[in-house]
């Protein structure tokens, strides 16, 4: 596996900018190829340093790691010579931000996976809409009954080794589940991507990427591209095995007071055979909200 996937954390501003690179062909900003057979796809070096307004050797350090301080200027036009939109401007300014502190990696440290009682609570007070507490590395560490069951074949896993990214590319119910499943999965290797870019040190993360690396040839295509999009938002349609189809709305927000936990809702207007399902859902499991403890293996 080459060097640049497998190093999660490296230099992000680094990575970023060679992959944008290699997107963007001369044609597209008005350069003429020329004769003969590029090796390098894309831009070349020399041709974004010029086309950014900056020296070639200063660019080449920017790629190695090597400057990591760039002007607000400089990363302004930078995301101009690659045609950046909005989103991934922000991107490489918040990967510039972290390369200018110049820090030293901090210790790696174990996942803090504690569901605090008033969150299982909450979880609980939200039957019959599925709900579920999610980590910055997509492990699953509490759930409701709906919750659980929402994913199909999830249940099957120790709770330890619920991961939603994990289970996207590497679990079989997958693909059939999500009508919308490249849709998710991109959106979902965008988040590690930023992740990675700007928290390196996560912990869990370096894991989480290698093992999918190694074990996903699907999940390291989509890591090599670099896609940090957001989803478009709107609601998620799922092709149930139990319920059969339903479109559910969802919100995802962060918990206060966590180290970075988010709390996912889905839910449905009541009278609606979609409100329907999903207390067919939870009526399928009778245990209360199901925490994610121990060591996590994923």
């Amino acid at each position: 596996m080459a060097r640049e996937q497998r190093n999660v954390g490296g230099s992000g501003l680094g990575i970023f900018l060679r992959t944008r690179r290699a997107q963007v062909a001369p044609e597209d900003v008005g350069l003429v190829p020329g004769a003969g057979l590029r090796r390098t796809p894309g831009l070349r070096r020399e041709e974004l340093a010029t086309l950014a307004g900056i020296s070639i050797d200063y660019y080449a350090r920017l790629e190695r790691g090597q400057e990591a301080n760039p002007s607000p200027s400089v990363v302004d036009a930078l995301a101009r010579a690659l045609r950046l939109d909005a989103h991934d401007h922000d991107h490489l300014r918040e990967l510039a931000v972290r390369a200018g502190r110049r820090a030293e990696p901090e210790p790696s440290a174990s996942a803090d996976r504690t569901v605090r009682p008033d969150i299982e609570l909450m979880l609980e007070r939200l039957r019959p809409n599925p709900a579920y507490v999610i980590s910055p590395t997509m492990d699953i560490l509490a759930t409701n009954p709906g919750g659980l069951r929402l994913f199909a074949g999830m249940e099957e896993r120790p709770p330890e080794e619920r991961n939603a990214l994990r289970y996207l590319f590497l679990d079989p119910h997958a693909p059939k589940l999500f009508a919308d499943w490249d849709e998710q999965v991109r959106t979902c290797v965008g988040r590690m991507r930023v992740l990675a870019g700007t928290e390196p040190d996560t912990a869990g993360l370096a894991e989480l990427i290698d093992g999918l690396l190694l074990e996903s040839p699907e999940f390291a295509r989509r890591w090599k591209h670099y896609d940090v999009q957001p989803h478009p938002g709107g609601d998620k349609s799922f092709h149930h095995p139990q319920v059969g189809d339903l479109t559910l709305g969802y919100q995802s927000m962060q918990l206060e007071g966590t180290p970075g936990h988010r709390l996912v809702v889905f839910y449905a207007e009541p009278g609606t055979p979609e409100h329907d399902k999903i207390v067919l859902l939870d009526a399928t499991v009778t245990e209360p909200a199901s925490k994610a403890t121990g060591k996590k293996r994923s």
